[in-house]
């Protein structure tokens, strides 16, 4: 069998409920996903050469010393070609929040919604194949 050759997600989120079920979404959209349960954790898996992380998937609100906010303006600077994504249910981004090519979807979210906008900020060519067939 060959290897997979579909790419990674990283998702972050401290309910592993929530976290298994973003982790369902992008799988059934074609990624092979990472889990981490803090922006800490996630950063540390980001260092990882070898990740191959091509989307970012994180929560806002999480212990530890860094939010999704953080993270993902960090991993904006530092990796410039992962697409990022920012959820959460309870706090929107203010202006300086977000980097410029993240996105933001409020919790709860749908296969469906988490769909629609990876189909719309992904590039064709970083599209997973269930992302690329029609709707």
């Amino acid at each position: 069998m060959a290897p997979s050759t579909d790419p990674y997600a990283l998702v972050v989120d401290d309910d592993a409920f929530v976290r298994m079920h973003a982790a369902d979404i992008l799988t059934e959209a074609g990624f092979r996903c990472l889990e981490a349960g803090n922006g800490d954790e996630a950063w540390d898996l980001m260092q990882d050469e070898d990740c191959g992380v091509m989307l970012l998937f994180t929560d806002v609100e999480m212990p530890g010393g860094m939010n999704g906010f953080e993270l993902a303006r960090r991993v904006a600077d530092h990796c410039p070609d992962v697409d990022i994504v920012v959820a959460s249910g309870r706090i929107a981004p203010k202006a300086g929040d977000l980097p410029p090519k993240a996105i933001f979807i409020g919790k709860p979210f749908s296969a469906n919604v988490v769909h629609d906008h990876l189909r719309e900020m992904l590039p064709d060519g970083k599209k997973p194949e269930p992302l690329r067939r029609a709707v």
